[in-house]
């Protein structure tokens, strides 16, 4: 896709990324801390590398455009707004979170933020994706949904299925790779002929672009370009964007299957440490600056700990609400 060239962007979304990356960084590393002390459960799946993706996003959609992704889904919460309260009180079970303790790490919704959630069936999400685009269709808004999933996703029959339906209904959808370059343990290499994920788009004739996902610029081109398309009537895009996750797959993979070096060679283009490196160079912040703004982000994330450590769980009389729809169904939102 075509580029907007770096110097076109503002401080002030620079210093959004930033924010966003850092809040997301900072909070996954304190759910990683809070998992090995057994006070978070179950499973975890930390999005530690990744954070360009989603800061990329929030600057190239609007406030009222739809987001749905797979289980790795505390970033796209946290970065859509979801406090980090309702986030941490999420992982840990509480009333109080934004799925109501009943979700976990892997089912984070909030309707006031149009976050339909993080699903964890492999690739589920993806006809559900079409289905929120056919609905704005069909209601005759102008909002598009970001229908994100893994790499590994891509070998689920539905994407297929999918696929033809959103062109041939030109469905305002935007379906997002990310690619870690592992479903799990396994590279992409070993599980398809197909290296460069977005040339299977050409199947269906539908534009199809492979992004950096290390950059938060490249992010927000790609996802600003699809987004346009979509909402003048131009159907969907597929954008595989290329990310790494330095973290294993989830909290109880070592992550035995890569070398040091390359986690290593992944880190020297760590989007945090290149972001940073702009704004300073650009005369956005000082250092100091960013200092401080990491510190007030820090203090927030150990705030989300105390409001989880004090939140109730929910009650057993509820567990059999919010299991079928009901005329005064009460969305839970934070």
């Amino acid at each position: 896709m075509g580029q907007t060239a770096t110097m076109n962007f503002t401080k002030e979304q620079y210093l959004q990324w930033y924010k966003t990356m850092m809040l997301v960084r900072r909070f996954e590393e304190k759910a990683a801390q809070l998992y090995g002390q057994q006070k978070i459960k179950g499973f975890c799946h930390l999005y530690i590398g990744q954070e360009a993706i989603v800061a990329g996003m929030i600057t190239g959609t609007t406030k009222d455009d739809k987001f749905i992704t797979a289980y790795r889904d505390h970033g796209h919460a946290l970065a859509l707004g979801v406090s980090a309260n309702a986030v941490m009180a999420e992982l840990y079970g509480k009333a109080t979170g934004c799925s109501g303790g009943k979700g976990g790490s892997m089912h984070m919704f909030s309707k006031e933020h149009n976050f339909v959630g993080g699903h964890g069936i492999v690739g589920g999400q993806i006809p559900l994706g079409a289905g929120i685009a056919l609905a704005e269709q069909y209601n005759g808004t102008k909002n598009v949904c970001l229908c994100f999933f893994g790499d590994g996703a891509v070998r689920q029959g539905a994407l297929h299925e999918t696929f033809n339906m959103a062109m041939l209904w030109k469905l305002p959808v935007i379906f997002i790779c990310e690619n870690n370059e592992y479903a799990m343990g396994t590279s992409v290499a070993r599980t398809t002929n197909v290296l460069d994920i977005y040339k299977i788009g050409a199947a269906y004739d539908m534009p199809s672009y492979q992004v950096d996902g290390m950059k938060c610029e490249t992010v927000h081109d790609a996802i600003y370009e699809a987004s346009e398309k979509a909402r003048n009537g131009e159907g969907p895009t597929f954008l595989e964007i290329k990310t790494y996750r330095y973290r294993g797959h989830s909290m109880s993979d070592p992550a035995t299957y890569r070398s040091k070096e390359e986690v290593a060679d992944y880190k020297k283009i760590d989007p945090i440490e290149t972001t940073k490196l702009t704004i300073i160079d650009k005369g956005y912040a000082t250092e100091a600056e960013l200092d401080k703004l990491e510190a007030d982000i820090m203090a927030e994330v150990d705030e989300s700990v105390t409001f989880s450590e004090n939140s109730p769980y929910p009650d057993p009389a509820g567990l059999f609400q919010h299991v079928y729809v009901e005329d005064d169904y009460p969305y839970i939102t934070d």
